[in-house]
């Protein structure tokens, strides 16, 4: 039984950790792993959610070292708490007999790279994306700035070290492994591709409440036979609001009693603000916040899903998670061309439609496709969510990823 150390700059009492870490660490524990897990906590999550992670983290067996993260001033918090990292994992490296370090994201990634160096470990650097340049692409730090541009001229160099240095890499996707590739001359034998996978038993259209449904329903104000476009998640930096706001406008002129539904926690005034500015009324437009018990049924009152993600090159490592959760509920998607691999899922598996943002007709093309795309099987859409975004598979993935480097018999 190998021990391995896991390293993560997420909180696991934030959503992101439970639905992306935990699931992962505990498919792994049952097959034989023993993790020590350090993480750093946001402390109003912490205060909610702590009792339930440390039970989970307790019941499977998995180490759990909490840290605080520390958000004032910036760049200097970051660095202090990749100092208290360190200091801890070095920590548990003299107590335990540790015989790996997985670091998620280019912080843990820094100290995991220092870990290797002093200890002899193997290192395994589950990247998410290009933190760098996602940064930079997504108005975070200004390279006008001399700080900023001395802190991304660092990273870039460590980034490049990194991927050099690491015994196994980890991409959400295979346009950011073949930059990975090329790029950064790293062979193809030590990049593994696992995409963000969703808990498909969760997101299943066949095991709704449908009660549940029908609260939800009403609490939108979705009328019977209202054909639905409907979008699942966060705006924020990424997501392109007026371009999603732009191809509704197309679609009312076809449906006219077409009605978008968001599902967000984003203020309601910034939505029918924007959508307004547009000429598109307030009453066809419907924004609600839904717990994680209740997103399975609010997906299930869409026809369609879209979203837009703004295509940089960072983005085409960046796999999102709720490409799965949607497909898991057979409903078909619309989204734009150049982000990680969501378009080529949608050809391969037949589960919607994609558009070119820089072709002004393509979204008129999917408009008149859209009957097309709302009838397509919710059978075959699950399907899809089960060969590429199962849970039970990325485990998999990962066991095959620490087999590898003879971890794991």
């Amino acid at each position: 039984m190998s021990t391995v150390l896991y390293l993560s700059y997420d909180g696991m009492t934030d959503p992101l950790g439970r639905s992306q870490v935990l699931p992962y660490l505990i498919g792994l524990s049952k097959l034989g792993l023993t993790f020590h897990l350090v993480s750093f906590e946001k402390r109003e999550a912490f205060a909610k959610h702590a009792d339930t992670v440390r039970s989970i983290t307790q019941t499977n067996g998995i180490h759990w070292h909490p840290l605080t993260y520390t958000r004032k001033p910036p760049v200097i918090s970051t660095m202090w708490d990749k100092l208290r990292m360190e200091r801890l994992a070095s920590k548990i490296i003299r107590k335990q007999n540790v015989k790996a370090v997985h670091c998620r994201s280019y912080i843990s990634g820094l100290v995991g790279m220092k870990l290797q160096q002093r200890f002899g470990i193997r290192f395994i650097f589950d990247i998410r994306g290009f933190w760098a340049d996602e940064r930079v692409e997504g108005g975070l730090w200004n390279l006008k700035n001399p700080v900023y541009k001395t802190v991304f001229d660092f990273f870039k160099t460590q980034e490049k070290r990194m991927f050099t240095s690491a015994d196994m890499i980890v991409s959400l996707t295979a346009r950011g492994a073949n930059i990975i590739q090329t790029e950064f001359n790293v062979s193809n034998s030590k990049i593994h591709i696992i995409p963000c996978c969703a808990d498909l038993n969760h997101f299943d259209h066949r095991s709704l409440n449908v009660q549940k449904v029908e609260e939800l329903k009403k609490r939108s104000g979705i009328k019977d036979h209202q054909p639905v476009l409907g979008y699942l998640g966060a705006i924020g930096t990424w997501y392109m609001l007026d371009e999603m706001l732009e191809f509704f406008k197309r679609l009312l002129v076809r449906y006219p009693n077409a009605y978008f539904l968001l599902v967000t926690t984003e203020r309601q005034e910034t939505i029918f603000n924007a959508a307004e500015s547009i000429g598109i009324p307030s009453q066809k437009i419907g924004v609600m916040s839904a717990t994680r018990e209740e997103v399975p049924a609010a997906i299930s009152l869409f026809d369609v899903s879209l979203f837009f993600i703004r295509p940089t090159y960072s983005k085409s490592a960046s796999s999102p998670t709720k490409q799965g959760e949607l497909m898991g509920m057979g409903k078909p998607i619309i989204c734009n061309a150049g982000i990680g691999d969501t378009d080529e899922v949608i050809r391969q598996y037949h589960c919607g439609d994609v558009i070119d943002l820089d072709d002004e007709l393509s979204m008129d093309r999917a408009v008149a496709a859209f009957e097309q795309t709302k009838n397509l099987s919710k059978e075959q859409i699950r399907k899809g969510a089960e060969d590429f975004y199962s849970l039970q598979k990325g485990v998999e993935k990962y066991a095959t990823l620490y087999r590898n480097l003879g971890l794991l018999n």
